[in-house]
């Protein structure tokens, strides 16, 4: 599995923690209902925040069921989010066409066997029709997604004669994002968060995008293959305030959803996006510049939360400062049991108190 979003199952509050694992699990077997056992290994930590949009928007479109044991879970049953559910599948579809893109993009690299490089570009063309037949079941036209994959391979070649900046590569995984993350709204029934769903999936895809560019950096220099940054000559310190103006902005589009169920899409796509960004960059943040124009916050206490960097919150908020032993306003839980870093030693705290 792979992806920029990973919640850490230690400190997260155990409904949160359940929330993210039922579409997690619902993503794989999705995969493998509609695809087979193989394309399980396509199940993205990103893709499946289309599932958990999906579902914050029309809790209807994303039907649980329980599950079997598994073996990545202990060989414990659990709640899913079910493949019949629109959210899950247009997930899967994605994943699909994203990771034959995946697939594409290594073979163009030439890092591999031709024999090698022959059985990726076959598995992609697999994947990609698997994904075409899932998307079109809920009414989604994943060639958008197999265009930008397309599109991007062609301006990594033009890339080499300097006609290329960095944004321009970042362009097709973030109208690839965007056009994944409108279409929830289309399962929703609410056209009216299509502008802000857009906007979201444009900056994550640009931060998605960016964060692989930085962390494949070293390793595409030593294997001579195609890096973003290398070749534009970005440094580190841009992409990184490049990154934090997109988490900003996201963190507002967020915002602006009008969503059912707030708490798990707040979680990923604001709590964890800035996590990952620290996690790839380490914690020193440069001073962002993201603007939205045209847009207002919604409310006073919006305007403190932001300006105050979270230690203010109202007294409704499910994520007020103060003792590590805070409740979470999902579950009413003590979600955090002492401070402390993650069993992989990366720094981390509780997705549902501001210890951090």
């Amino acid at each position: 599995m792979f992806g920029i979003i990973r919640p850490c199952s230690t400190h997260a509050c155990p409904t949160l923690r359940e929330a993210w694992r039922a579409h997690l699990c619902g993503l794989c077997l999705t995969l493998r209902d509609g695809q087979g056992q193989a394309a399980r290994l396509a199940t993205n930590y990103d893709t499946l925040i289309i599932s958990a949009l999906t579902e914050a928007q029309l809790p209807a479109a994303s039907p649980h069921r329980t599950a079997g044991p598994c073996p990545l879970r202990g060989f414990r049953a659990a709640d899913v989010v079910d493949a019949a559910g629109d959210g899950a599948r247009l997930a899967a579809a994605v994943s699909l066409v994203l990771a034959a893109g995946r697939l594409r993009d290594h073979a163009a690299d030439g890092d591999t066997a031709t024999g090698t490089a022959a059985a990726r570009r076959l598995l992609a063309t697999r994947w990609e029709a698997g994904g075409a037949r899932l998307g079109a079941a809920v009414g989604f036209d994943t060639a958008t997604l197999v265009s930008t994959v397309d599109r991007q391979l062609e301006l990594e070649r033009r890339a080499a004669g300097g006609r290329v900046t960095l944004l321009d590569l970042t362009g097709p995984a973030e109208e690839a994002v965007a056009a994944a993350f409108v279409h929830t709204a289309v399962l929703a029934g609410l056209p009216g968060n299509a502008e802000p769903l857009a906007e979201a999936g444009m900056l994550f895809g640009r931060i998605a995008h960016l964060l692989d560019a930085v962390e494949d950096q070293a390793q595409d220099a030593a294997r001579g293959v195609f890096n973003p940054l290398t070749v534009t000559g970005t440094t580190r310190e841009e992409a990184r305030r490049l990154c934090d103006d997109a988490a900003h902005g996201l963190a507002l589009a967020v915002r602006d959803l009008e969503l059912q169920e707030r708490h798990l899409v707040e979680v990923l796509l604001v709590t964890e996006v800035r996590r990952a960004v620290d996690r790839t960059f380490g914690h020193s943040a440069v001073a962002g510049s993201y603007r939205r124009p045209g847009r207002i916050r919604r409310s006073a206490a919006g305007v403190g939360t932001f300006l105050t960097c979270g230690l203010w919150r109202p007294r409704w908020s499910g994520k007020r400062s103060g003792s590590c032993a805070s409740r979470c306003y999902l579950c009413d839980e003590d979600c955090w049991q002492g401070c402390g870093c993650c069993a992989d030693g990366s720094s981390c705290a509780c997705s549902c108190c501001a210890c951090d």
